[in-house]
């Protein structure tokens, strides 16, 4: 079965690649962590730009589009360490499906978070809205946000202490909730193909251009070696999200462990390649100067959102053993 992209598409990432770049950047990442200022490019460009809310239904003035869509958006949100994360865009979409707030989502003038228990919330820095699930129903109302300090500015990390006045979206949507977690995970995943695609990009750069002993670095096994394992990682990373985001479309039966397995091969292969660039660039990269930190920094937050990448391959391993039976 091919999990290539179409030329649709390809023209849908080209045109992201083109927005993100030109609005967020690692730059505007290290201006958010040294100067506490906003991420880029920020909930209000995100929605006038339509690419977060591709998956909220045209009558709700959302783009219609695919699962697969958003991942292509959310590989060049990656790559540019882009806040705040589509994931929050993607799992609000599932959420508020049928409900009214679902057309303030898409035209930017609802400031959504979701909250997952006790854990730090994902976007919760500048949210005024927060989901969460109350038994088997899915809540929304108000909340106080307690910003946590930032490893990574982008991700908007916060405690949440909801509010009294949550109302019912959803009765009875215990599926719907673990649905929208799913897809979550596998636009998380995207992003960190993104990440961990520029990350080597970097890498491979630098060492191709690094001069040690009249060579260039990446002439040297060791370096070459351990770019390669990078790129290795991320390939099998890149087939693992167009399959979960296809199963998300038109296989549900297998998103389960598609997006279990996304989530933990993202997890994974964003840390080694963040490691990596740190590697290959020597002693300016342990410096706060240089961007690798920045790449690093977000393999350290994401790895943990969502559940860990330990969950991850644990549900991975039990989904894949009950088919097997």
């Amino acid at each position: 079965m091919n999990f290539d992209l179409d030329d649709e598409q390809r023209d849908l990432a080209a045109a992201a690649r083109d927005f993100l770049s030109d609005v967020a950047s690692p730059g505007a990442a290290r201006t958010a962590l040294d100067d506490g200022a906003d991420v880029a490019p920020g909930r209000a460009a995100l929605a006038k730009s339509g690419f977060a809310t591709i998956t909220v239904p045209e009558e709700a003035g959302g783009g219609g589009g695919s699962v697969l869509d958003l991942a292509v958006v959310a590989e060049q949100a990656g790559r540019v360490l882009a806040g705040p994360s589509l994931v929050t865009y993607a799992r609000a979409a599932v959420l508020l499906a049928g409900d009214a707030r679902l057309a303030a989502l898409a035209d930017g003038s609802l400031a959504v978070a979701v909250v997952d228990g006790s854990a730090p919330v994902l976007d919760a820095v500048g949210a005024d809205t927060f989901l969460a699930r109350r038994g088997d129903d899915v809540l929304v109302g108000g909340g106080t946000v307690t910003r946590r300090e930032p490893i990574d500015p982008t991700r908007g990390l916060g405690d949440v202490a909801l509010g009294d006045d949550l109302t019912v979206v959803a009765g009875d949507a215990a599926l719907r909730w673990q649905h929208a977690e799913r897809v979550g995970r596998v636009v998380l995943a995207a992003e960190g193909l993104g990440t961990a695609s520029r990350a080597l990009e970097i890498g491979v750069e630098y060492a191709q251009q690094r001069q040690a002993f009249g060579r260039a670095i990446g002439s040297y096994q060791a370096v070459k070696h351990a770019l390669v394992d990078v790129y290795v990682q991320v390939e099998q990373l890149r087939s693992l999200v167009w399959w979960a985001a296809w199963a998300a479309d038109q296989a549900p039966e297998e998103l389960p462990l598609a997006a279990a397995a996304a989530k933990a091969a993202a997890a994974t292969a964003l840390e080694q390649a963040a490691e990596t660039l740190i590697q290959v660039h020597g002693g300016i990269g342990f410096t706060w100067e240089h961007d690798a930190h920045l790449f690093w920094r977000r393999a350290k937050v994401d790895r943990l959102l969502l559940g860990d990448d330990v969950a991850a391959y644990d549900e991975v391993a039990r989904l894949a053993m009950a088919g097997a039976r």
